[in-house]
């Protein structure tokens, strides 16, 4: 049995959840976006609280690593890695594209095997971050930044049933139409969800370095300049 602390803050969502063997001892998370930086050490220290509390002991750190919001990301990490670091426990990467497929496959019951899963995060404008993945969580499609039109995805779209999520998704559903193509609205990635991943990365002894693993970005960072004048 091992006792995880997720957290998720790849998106607008700031989410922490304490599970152990299948079930969710605590959470805290918020929807309101941009307020990673205040409420996730507060989030983290009542979690930590009800943890000592009990006398639960912390096997591993799961963190969200990407992609999606820069910030975020950065954010959520640089927590992880010093909890971590802190309680020389084993640091967990859970890929944000993994997680929302997941998230989907536990709300809904897909029983076609040809059926594919295409989560999506916005990443601006007609482009997203996106992968595609099977029934078995395998990877078909590696985790990609992609500008979406028409006749993106046509080719699967032949011959599956594609299941797109995510806040990409959203935004992207009158721009793919396919009767082949399903979206399934309001799904995001949370720490609630994270356990599924988290707790077969522990079993698997499948980490990532404490002191050298960064967020996966998919595309560089861009800066925006400022159109006032200083002086």
């Amino acid at each position: 049995m091992a006792n995880i602390l997720n957290i998720e803050t790849s998106t607008s969502v700031c989410s922490v959840a304490l599970t152990s063997n299948g079930e969710v001892l605590e959470h805290r998370e918020n929807y309101e976006g941009q307020t990673h930086a205040t409420l996730l050490s507060a989030y983290i220290q009542d979690i930590m609280r009800y943890a000592t509390s009990r006398d639960i002991k912390l096997d591993a750190i799961a963190v969200s690593i990407g992609p999606g919001s820069y910030t975020g990301l950065r954010i959520g990490l640089s927590e992880a890695k010093g909890l971590a670091f802190g309680l020389d426990i084993p640091l967990i990467g859970v890929n944000t594209l993994k997680l929302l497929t997941v998230t989907t496959m536990f709300a809904h019951f897909f029983d076609d095997e040809s059926t594919l899963f295409v989560p999506m995060i916005d990443a601006r404008r007609m482009e997203v971050y996106t992968a595609v993945y099977n029934n078995a969580l395998q990877e078909t499609l590696a985790p990609q930044p992609m500008i979406i039109d028409e006749n993106s995805f046509a080719d699967l779209l032949r011959d599956h049933h594609l299941v797109f999520c995510g806040n990409g998704a959203d935004k992207v559903k009158d721009v793919i139409n396919h009767p082949n193509a399903e979206f399934i609205e309001g799904v995001k990635p949370v720490a609630l969800s994270m356990m599924a991943l988290s707790e077969k990365a522990f079993r698997e002894g499948d980490f990532i370095d404490v002191a050298y693993s960064t967020p996966l970005y998919l595309k560089d960072f861009q800066v925006t300049k400022s159109k006032k004048k200083l002086f």
